[in-house]
């Protein structure tokens, strides 16, 4: 296997896509465009959406990126060997063009021929088939005519090898799974690559997305047949260096450093200094990412606001387990930004803001524990005379009412002769766990970037909204700082610092209700980046596009982005502002609806 650093790795992928006839397109912001069901751009193909389902690209039919990427679910899982809550996914697609077999090919010629992976512990998983539709054996014959033996294709089940739909109806099809076997024997005689034993490790996915998911449960065959291919940057740097962890990993070994430096304790010498360390390290580069990303967003109490504080308010906690003062997230995240800015140059043009952000948090931090003393206090107060044992349930309200660290309560519980019920405090965080999970995928049910035509209409009213807001503020530095819109109405983030009044509401209604009356042409050119800029377009310049951009004109609006859209004004209906608010600080929030 080769050897290599982050920077090596991402340029080998790209590089190599390239040379196969694929346009290299720039990471999309890691906060989704329009899209309602998830917080985050949690996979390479969540910004692609619009393209898989038909939408011409601009830079061809042939893509590849390093998209970044943040997941959530597993917050509690890091601080173990491989779990991220930031990561880097090499990808690349194909839309409507080749498919499995060419896909295949490249997919084995990268991982055998460039990567140097050993062929004899090479292995592979096909879908198995089932009522809804066939065996792979189209997948399996093309691994066979790359010379991979029958032994080493294994054929699993929808849990392991089907991708989609992402909602009740959509995208859907098969995908070919690799791994490479790590040595370990065999858990069982039926031991493949779908258990969990740790036998395998997967390195690459190669989805196909053949079929057309329909509302009566039936499949359909897709007109436009697509490949999506992931390959996991951290994980795969881990497995080709030989490591042990991806905290081992040019990433983060540097991170680690710092913080040994900072506590004057070792790395690996002890489990919870170990943990503490890897759950630092880890949410202070997500928190980077978050702060200095092109639509930047800040710490609050509502959507990506909240994971974004509870990330750095639980780095700030592990650095009181690690005994070291909180500004050692500020020091963390300069690390990052000097190591991230050369594939990520917008990383070091918001250094100030992430810096800014994070000292804002961490005074924010120590109000929150001074509150939550008083709140203790008040609670052991109240508690019955003679009561020895401090309620689990009251130390998982503390934490999750006021985000208070357990540690502190189980130490001042300590103080005042009380136990602690940490079997009690466990199960409500387990239960409000569960409930956060189902939340979770119920709003991934929902279905991505919905493409219907009533939130093509939302769509168009926000750019018409957007550009009504920079008129009646007189402020050309107003920017979509984040947007989610429904089949029912549309959420606006933008930067403001202060309230809008009555009137200034009413007059952005009535500007973009006068552009709806006027039913003109919602007009789509295709132009270079640098020709966008000159005719005045708006938008965040990320260059996920690759060289061409859309521009739609709408009225009185101009902005570069990704569709879909009404295709006249005049399907607007009448728009309506039916709330404005604070979002987080220095940033401001409208709902609106269109009524017909």
């Amino acid at each position: 296997m080769k050897q290599l650093n982050s920077n090596e790795l991402r340029k080998l992928y790209l590089d190599y896509y390239k040379s196969k006839g694929h346009a290299v397109i720039g990471s999309a912001s890691l906060i989704p465009e329009n899209d309602p069901t998830v917080l985050f751009t949690t996979a390479g193909m969540h910004p692609l959406v619009p393209y898989l389902l038909g939408e011409k690209h601009p830079a061809g039919n042939r893509l590849t990126d390093v998209q970044i990427c943040v997941r959530t679910g597993d917050i509690d899982e890091v601080g173990d060997a491989t779990h991220c809550t930031f990561f880097e996914m090499l990808g690349r697609w194909s839309l409507g063009d080749y498919f499995k077999e060419y896909a295949i090919e490249c997919s084995h010629d990268f991982l055998l021929n460039q990567l140097e992976f050993d062929k004899d512990k090479f292995a592979v998983t096909v879908f198995a088939g089932d009522e809804d539709c066939p065996r792979d054996e189209e997948s399996a014959s093309y691994w066979k005519a790359q010379g991979i033996p029958e032994d080493h294709i294994f054929f699993c089940n929808k849990k392991h090898n089907w991708w989609g739909p992402a909602g009740i109806t959509g995208p859907c099809g098969p995908d070919t799974e690799m791994f490479i076997d790590t040595g370990k024997p065999k858990c069982s005689p039926e031991c493949s690559p779908a258990c969990d034993c740790g036998k395998y490790v997967e390195i690459g996915n190669d989805v196909f997305m053949q079929y057309f998911k329909n509302a009566d449960g039936t499949f359909s065959p897709l007109k436009q047949k697509n490949v999506d291919e992931g390959m996991g940057l951290e994980r795969m740097l881990c497995i080709l260096n030989g490591y042990k962890s991806v905290y081992e990993t040019d990433l983060f070994s540097f991170a680690i450093a710092k913080l040994e430096e900072l506590s004057g304790k070792k790395y690996g010498e002890d489990e919870a200094m170990t943990v503490a360390m890897r759950i630092i390290a880890d949410h202070t580069r997500t928190a980077t990412f978050l702060l200095g990303d092109v639509k930047g967003i800040s710490p609050s109490n509502v959507d990506q606001g909240y994971v974004l504080r509870r990330l750095i308010r639980r780095a700030m906690r592990y650095c009181r387990t690690l005994g070291v003062d909180d500004s050692a997230l500020v020091e963390l995240a300069k690390l990052y930004v000097a190591k991230y800015e050369e594939a990520y140059p917008y990383i070091k043009e918001n250094e100030p803001r992430i810096i800014s952000e994070l000292e804002a948090e961490k005074d924010k931090f120590a109000k929150t524990i001074e509150q939550g003393l008083k709140e203790f206090d008040k609670i052991v107060a109240h508690l019955p005379q003679g009561m020895t044992v401090f309620p689990g349930k009251t130390a998982f309200r503390l934490y999750d009412t006021f985000g208070f660290p357990i540690e502190m309560t189980a130490e001042l519980a300590k103080e005042k002769g009380f136990t602690l019920d940490r079997e009690g405090y466990d199960k409500a965080f387990a239960d409000h766990q569960a409930l956060s999970k189902a939340g979770a995928e119920q709003k991934f049910k929902g279905g991505l970037a919905d493409g219907g035509e009533l939130t093509a209409r939302l769509h168009s009213a926000t750019h018409l909204l957007n550009a009504a807001l920079k008129i009646v503020l007189h402020d050309d530095n107003i920017q979509q700082r984040g947007s989610n819109i429904t089949s029912e109405r549309l959420r606006f983030d933008f930067n403001f610092p202060r309230p809008l009044t009555q009137e200034e509401i009413a007059q952005v209604e009535k500007i973009v209700n006068d552009e709806i009356a006027k039913d003109t042409e919602v007009k789509l050119e295709e132009m270079s980046v640098e020709d966008a800029k000159k005719a005045g377009a708006i938008g965040v310049f990320d260059n996920r596009y690759g060289d061409v951009v859309k521009v739609y004109t709408i009225g009185i609006s101009k902005e570069i982005c990704g569709g879909p859209h009404a295709k006249r004004t005049g399907e607007l209906g009448h728009f309506r502002i039916v709330k404005e608010q604070s979002s987080s600080a220095g940033v401001r929030r409208i709902k609106a609806v269109l009524e017909y």
